[in-house]
């Protein structure tokens, strides 16, 4: 099973062909900017599709605190998503109200154990649209 950085370098390396189907779901790759250093930051995520846009939800399992490429992507929207061998620009946005209810039941059946997730924590877990730029 991949993680962490195996995970996004299998991926880049096989443009999804390892990586892509995962535990069942599917992964995306995600950069964003590091707030502290500027730097690209990429992570592996989970992710569904709402029209053009992908979906990803910024649990970090439960944690009280939001994950670091979350906290990154409020800062510097402005993002890269690829999905398979497909790089695309994009902006990070988090869904609200209705858009997020919806999403959050779309996003269970891809990953059940959000909903387990959300009990752990007293925060309200984001819902990710990333919009092509």
């Amino acid at each position: 099973m991949l993680y962490g950085d195996e995970h996004v370098q299998r991926y880049r390396e096989t443009n999804g062909e390892e990586g892509h189907d995962w535990n069942g779901t599917q992964a995306l790759i995600l950069t964003t900017t590091g707030r502290k250093s500027g730097q690209p930051r990429d992570k592996a995520l989970i992710y569904g599709l709402t029209g053009d846009s992908a979906v990803v939800v910024a649990s970090k399992g439960g944690d009280p605190a939001h994950p670091d490429w979350y906290v990154n992507l409020v800062e510097q929207p402005e993002v890269e998503v690829q999905i398979r061998a497909d790089r695309f620009p994009a902006r990070a946005r988090t869904a609200t109200g209705e858009e997020r209810t919806e999403l959050w039941a779309e996003m269970l059946k891809h990953w059940a154990p959000y909903d387990e997730y959300q009990t752990k924590t007293a925060r309200e877990i984001p819902v990710v649209v990333l919009d092509r730029a």
